[in-house]
């Protein structure tokens, strides 16, 4: 291809519907909210670091065990995104506020779910078997984490009324608020400045709670504000739908189980690490937080992705829909690429805010092991760009059962199994669990890849027949 064919087809890809230009319009704001709450991870853990290092060994483990109760709920509410963004697609507007309301019945079940977990704090991380130091903090932060659990899954819901529309940027607003309030707060909370209590990891959670409420006042605000009601029933349209809650749990508790084991393998995977002694969970800790820093962007070009699929196939237009699955797949690889670059050559810039407030003889053995796994991490992060691009669009379509059924097998036979044997029965150490979690993405990535070229998806929708417009597209 000569250099002017090679510029004409990069003009072409931007300008183009569902091309660079339009993926990015929606996904900038998604990426700057999902980011956000890295964000708000990453602070917490520097914070904790600088507190003590046994703060910062709680606070990861903890905090993914709980995300990975609350997100099989996350990902089921919040897939009546999907379900909006066909309704859009298909001109039926007057669908979407209900579709988000089967979304919030579907949290209130999670709320409840989520608060009784509270009182299974004590044997919980009895059962783990972190040094006692560490156990007692993670069922402070885990107590807290938990009865705040309905927010973060009914913000989810919510958020789908925006997401589903391709109008991203209330639910980045409200985001970016949130995070603002969460870091004042856990500066305020876990150090007690400003005659404060100094409240430590529980002020973290209590930080997180109060920001979460936040968050999701905003969005509803948001949402019964102006027409939103007349054209979309956001306010009408609040009764239960049997058969649309049905078809909300049909199609989206595949994905929220996908979403839950995804979280929980890697909980897995990080308490099993966790095993070896403080300073290498401690390390897993920040190696896996700088790599959430990046992670989130992507996640929200995934949510793009499902987005434009959904809308793509609502309105019966596939080859639309695959247009915006390749786009994103190119711009996550170059962009994904770029970091792990970064990774690889000054590892040092990212571990450097954990070290900065931290007693240096103490976190001296912590940066051995996280520069170790930051290396890991490079490969990782490049090839999961692929895994969550086609994922995403598959999700976009309805294929939620394979995404699931693959989540099942491939965390089983690539992950969980072969990290115990490796590091309980064979006593490896921690560059082998690092690798074992390198070929379990890559397991992902392939299998997603090809199920979505077999095309399938095409022929796939989630909202039913009659709500469709105009022939179909190919």
């Amino acid at each position: 291809m000569t250099i002017s064919a090679a510029k004409f087809s990069l003009a072409t890809r931007w300008s183009k519907p569902n091309g660079y230009r339009q993926v990015l319009l929606i996904a900038f704001p998604l990426i700057l909210s999902t980011g956000s709450w890295s964000i708000q991870q990453f602070v917490d853990r520097m914070f904790l670091s600088w507190y003590s290092p046994d703060a910062l060994a709680a606070a990861m483990p903890t905090g993914i065990l709980s995300f990975t109760i609350v997100c099989f709920f996350i990902g089921t509410a919040g897939y009546a995104s999907t379900f909006v963004a066909q309704y859009t697609g298909a001109g039926r507007h007057d669908r979407v506020g209900p579709a988000m309301w089967q979304g919030i019945y579907f949290s209130l079940i999670g709320g409840v779910v989520t608060f009784i977990a509270m009182f299974f704090a004590e044997p919980i991380f009895q059962f783990i078997g972190h040094e006692e130091s560490v156990r007692e903090l993670e069922i402070k932060y885990w107590r807290y984490l938990t009865i705040g659990g309905f927010f973060p899954i009914c913000m989810a819901a919510v958020s789908s009324f925006f997401n589903g529309r391709g109008n991203t940027f209330p639910v980045m607003w409200a985001s970016l608020l949130a995070t603002c309030l969460n870091m004042v707060l856990n500066y305020l909370l876990i150090f007690g400045n400003f005659g404060l209590p100094e409240m430590g990891i529980s002020g973290a959670g209590l930080s997180t709670v109060i920001s979460q409420i936040f968050n999701l006042s905003l969005l509803l605000l948001m949402t019964f504000m102006g027409n939103n009601n007349a054209k979309y029933k956001t306010i009408s349209g609040w009764k239960f739908d049997k058969d649309l809650f049905l078809r909300l749990i049909r199609y989206g508790l595949p994905n929220g189980i996908h979403f839950f084991l995804d979280i929980a393998a890697f909980s897995a995977f990080i308490l099993i690490v966790g095993r070896l002694g403080a300073a290498q969970l401690a390390a897993t800790n920040i190696a896996l937080n700088v790599c959430l820093l990046a992670f989130m962007p992507m996640i929200g070009m995934g949510i793009t992705v499902s987005i434009l699929v959904g809308q793509s196939l609502g309105a019966n237009n596939d080859d639309m829909a695959d247009t915006a699955t390749t786009s994103a797949v190119q711009m996550a690889f170059i962009y994904m690429g770029s970091i792990s670059a970064l990774y690889l050559l000054i590892p040092s810039i990212f571990i450097y805010p954990f070290a900065a407030n931290a007693d240096p003889t103490e976190f001296e053995e912590i940066r051995g092991y996280a520069m170790t796994a930051m290396k890991f991490v490079a490969a990782w992060s490049l090839v999961d760009s692929l895994g969550i691009v086609y994922s995403s669009a598959l999700k976009g379509a309805g294929d939620t059962r394979f995404t699931m059924y693959t989540i099942i097998v491939l965390s089983l036979i690539l992950l969980i199994l072969p990290t115990f044997i490796a590091l309980e029965l064979m006593g490896w150490g921690l560059e082998a669990a690092w690798a074992i979690g390198v070929v379990y993405i890559i397991g992902l990535a392939v299998a997603f890849t090809l199920r979505y070229r077999a095309g399938k998806w095409r022929t796939m929708r989630v909202i039913e027949q009659s709500a469709f417009e105009g022939p179909h597209q190919t």
